[in-house]
C-alpha cells in the first residue's frame, strides 16, 4: 500500500487515507452565507467515491464583521447549523471525513460588504502582497473577548452541524496571521507582537474557549502562514516555536501555508513548494502536519510523503480542474 494510501489518526478521529482536499472559495453559498443546493453538489461531486481522506470546506466566517467576499459561507449564526448538516452529510455519504475552516478576514474585510469598519491586530497598512491600501482600526481587549467567544460558538455549531473538527484560519492575511505576523502586529498589551508568545495569546485564548465549548476531544486543526516570506515578517524559527505551543494547547493537526504570501511560495513553483516549513515543523511536533502548495502529481504527493516533509498532503487546484483527480491518484499507486 501507498502511504499516500495508508490510513492516519488526527486525534482521536482516523482519516482512511493521507489525501486531503484543503479549504477553497467558491462564492456558491447564498448572500446571506447559508448553504445552497449548488454548494452541496460541489461537495458531492468532489468526495465522489471517497477517495479523499479529509476536506476541510471553504472558509466561514464566525462573524458578519470578518466576512471576506460575496456568497461565503456563514457559520455566525444559529439558523447556519441546518444547512451545514445537509453539507456534511453530503460528504459523508460518499465516505471522507470534514472539518470546518473557520475564519474572520480582519483588515482584509472590505465595508462595501460587510457593513462595519475593518479591524486588526493594529492600525497599520497591511503588506503590499494584501492588495488593500485600507489602513484598518486597531482592535480593543472588548473586541479581542467578542472574537474569542465568535470563534468559540463557531465552533459548538460545527461540532452540531456534524462537522468531524474545525480549523483555525491563522494564514493568507486573515485576522489571526495579522495578529500572528511582526508586520501587522504592532501592539504593546498581551497580544503584543514583541514575541511569539504576544503574536500567538490570541491564537491559545480562542482555543482553550473553543475546548471549553465543544470538549477535549473534538478536533481543531490550525492553519498557519507559517512563513511571510517578506523582510521582517514571520519566519520558519517562529513557526516552529509556535507549533510546539500549538501542540502543547492541544491542537491536534497543523496545516502549513503562506502568511502574507498568501498561497504561493515566490521563491519557487517547483511541487510541494512549502514543503521546506513543514518539514522543519514535522521534526519538530508529533502531531499530523500537512502539506498543499501546487501538488498536481500523486507520484510527487508520495514522494514527498516518503522524504518525511509532511505527514498528510493536499491537494488543491488539480482536484478543483478534475474531480476524479483523487481517484486516479490512489489508484495509479497501488
Amino acid at each position: 500500500m501507498s502511504l499516500l494510501n495508508s490510513p492516519i489518526q488526527i486525534g482521536r478521529l482516523e482519516i482512511v487515507n493521507r489525501l486531503v482536499m484543503p479549504p477553497m472559495a467558491t462564492a456558491k453559498s447564498q448572500e446571506n452565507g447559508e448553504v445552497t443546493r449548488e454548494l452541496c453538489e460541489y461537495y458531492a461531486e468532489k468526495s465522489r467515491g471517497g477517495h479523499i481522506g479529509l476536506i476541510i470546506t471553504e472558509h466561514s466566517y464566525v462573524s458578519p464583521a470578518g466576512k471576506a467576499s460575496k456568497g461565503q459561507v456563514s457559520i455566525a449564526k444559529d439558523s447556519d447549523i441546518a444547512g451545514l448538516e445537509k453539507l456534511v452529510e453530503t460528504i459523508h455519504q460518499n465516505g471522507s471525513k470534514t472539518f470546518a475552516q473557520l475564519a474572520h478576514a480582519g483588515g482584509l474585510a472590505k465595508k462595501e460588504i460587510t457593513g462595519y469598519e475593518p479591524l486588526s491586530a493594529s492600525a497599520v497598512e497591511l503588506p503590499e502582497t494584501a492588495r488593500s491600501k485600507t489602513i484598518p482600526t486597531e482592535m480593543t481587549e472588548e473586541d479581542i473577548q467578542k472574537l474569542i467567544a465568535d470563534f468559540a460558538a463557531a465552533a459548538l455549531r460545527a461540532k452540531r452541524a456534524g462537522f468531524d473538527g474545525v480549523e483555525l484560519h491563522s494564514a493568507h492575511g486573515y485576522l489571526l496571521n495579522q495578529f500572528y505576523s511582526p508586520l501587522t502586529n504592532r501592539r504593546e498589551d498581551r497580544y503584543h507582537g514583541h514575541s511569539i508568545d504576544g503574536r500567538i495569546r490570541l491564537h491559545l485564548d480562542i482555543l482553550q474557549a473553543i475546548r471549553e465549548i465543544v470538549g477535549e476531544d473534538y478536533p481543531v486543526a490550525i492553519r498557519l502562514g507559517a512563513s511571510d516570506h517578506l523582510a521582517g515578517g514571520t519566519t520558519i524559527e517562529d513557526s516552529v516555536a509556535a507549533a510546539k505551543k500549538f501542540e502543547e494547547a492541544g491542537v491536534c493537526l497543523l496545516d502549513i501555508s503562506g502568511g502574507f504570501s498568501f498561497y504561493t511560495n515566490p521563491y519557487t513553483k517547483e511541487q510541494g513548494y512549502f514543503s521546506d516549513l513543514t518539514e522543519s515543523i514535522k521534526h519538530n511536533v508529533r502531531i499530523p502536519v500537512l502539506l498543499t502548495g501546487g501538488i498536481v502529481d500523486g507520484v510527487v504527493a508520495e514522494r514527498l510523503l516518503r522524504e518525511e516533509k509532511a505527514d498528510m498532503i493536499g491537494v488543491g487546484r488539480a482536484i478543483l480542474k478534475d474531480s476524479d483527480w483523487a481517484k486516479q491518484a490512489i489508484s495509479s499507486l497501488g
